[in-house]
């Protein structure tokens, strides 16, 4: 292993799993280094609350003792019910800066809205928004740091850019010898892997690594992934710890507690979102300027449907949304939503091909046709729906970059796997 990497794995205080007849115990609370990290096994039937990252302090906190620390994180950074950077500043920590990802620091910002610059008003802590066109870090941004904390709920979707501002951070770390502790968090889209990986010519800010949209990783998992696979410029690697989960497992459903952003406000929104998120390169609505973004699908010509609404401004969610104002035809997703938490659930291509099938204007379809395959990963996606392919044929054209991704995917895996 690299001299200047260290990852930091605990074993939690797990149940005995039967392997055979044999039985297996994990000794509590003991950690060591190591490149490739080993997997921690609990019982995927436990019904121990989980104890994420950032409530882990006893691990942590001997790692920030004299050191000058910036938190890069967002309105969900919360051990227990206090903010991060305020549990950090009371127990006498330097914070000295905080960075901010997409939607800004206290999360109230919509989708591409530009992020300033600023200051905390509740702490007088400068924050640097990572976001528009300062993504990473700057050397002088980093200057007079010697530890970064990254603290952010995910979604685990590879189009969800709080990914690419861990890659960023991790980047400029690394750079310029600072230290990256990542506290994990559950996915609650952690439970299976799925849809096109991306072709790295289409690489963008909403997708930045050669993995599937749906990549079945916790944020802590996935930057080890990108760190010891040389993701980074230039191959270089951050020193990077992970301060890992406490009961949690691959298997078990997580109902966030706070809203990760202005338009996943629920369950049910954040199941969908893989499926429903290539829309944006559209002339589809998704609902955003509805009380359900992300919950359902329609356009005002759309030829099937049985289900209506009527998109408008909402401030600080969405204050221009598409078809803003028209009343659209389509689908009310919730209740498949609501499946999708009791099965195994998988990326919904169909949603994508019944709009498109019944959107009377087909050269209209892909507004943004640039933007979609962003998201998409490639362009292939794109012309298989315009060539009339159905959904058996294009997944099958995933399969062989995704059997090599899983592969991969599980030098990672902190945590027992469904598979």
């Amino acid at each position: 292993m690299k001299n200047n990497i260290r990852i930091l794995f605990i074993l939690l205080l797990a149940p005995t799993i039967a392997l055979a007849t044999v039985g297996v115990h994990l000794a509590p609370d003991t950690y060591y280094t190591a490149k490739a990290p080993s997997r921690v096994f609990s019982s995927p039937d436990s019904l121990m609350p989980i104890r994420v990252g950032a409530e882990r302090t006893e691990l942590y906190f001997p790692l920030m003792e004299g050191k000058r620390v910036a938190v890069c994180g967002n309105h969900t950074s919360i051990v227990q019910q206090t903010h991060l950077v305020d549990t950090l500043l009371s127990a006498g920590f330097r914070v000295t800066k905080i960075f901010c990802p997409e939607h800004g620091f206290r999360g109230e910002a919509e989708a591409g809205a530009k992020i300033q610059s600023s200051v905390d008003s509740r702490t007088g802590i400068p924050i640097i928004s990572l976001y528009g066109s300062n993504k990473k870090p700057t050397a002088e941004q980093m200057r007079n740091l010697d530890l970064v904390i990254f603290d952010i709920q995910d979604v685990g979707c590879r189009f969800y850019t709080y990914i690419s501002t861990l890659h960023y951070v991790m980047e400029a770390a690394a750079e310029n010898h600072v230290d990256v502790i990542i506290l994990d968090r559950p996915n609650p889209n952690g439970y299976f892997v799925d849809g096109p990986v991306l072709d790295t010519n289409y690489r963008s800010f909403v997708g930045m690594h050669r993995v599937p949209i749906v990549h079945g990783m916790t944020i802590g998992e996935y930057g080890n992934m990108v760190n010891e696979e040389g993701w980074l410029k230039n191959h270089i690697h951050c020193a990077l710890t992970v301060i890992p989960m406490q009961n949690y497992t691959h298997t078990r459903r997580y109902s966030l507690p706070i809203a990760p952003s202005p338009n996943l406000q629920s369950d049910e929104a954040i199941y969908l979102y893989p499926s429903l998120c290539l829309f944006e390169g559209t002339d589809i609505s998704i609902g955003r300027g509805t009380p359900t973004p992300f919950q359902v699908f329609g356009h005002p010509l759309l030829q099937t449907g049985n289900y209506y609404f009527t998109p408008n401004p909402i401030k600080g969610v969405s204050e221009n949304p598409p078809q803003k104002g028209k009343t659209c035809r389509g689908f009310d997703l919730t209740d498949i939503a609501k499946e999708m938490k009791d099965s195994a659930n998988s990326f919904n291509l169909n949603f994508l091909l019944t709009a498109y099938k019944n959107f009377p204007n087909p050269e209209s379809f892909f507004t943004n046709s640039n933007f979609f395959d962003k998201l998409a990963g490639n362009a292939t996606l794109r012309e298989q729906i315009t060539s009339g392919k159905g959904e058996l044929e294009i997944r099958r054209s995933w399969q062989p970059a995704l059997r090599q991704f899983k592969k991969l995917r599980k030098k990672y895996l902190l945590y027992p796997d469904f598979e």
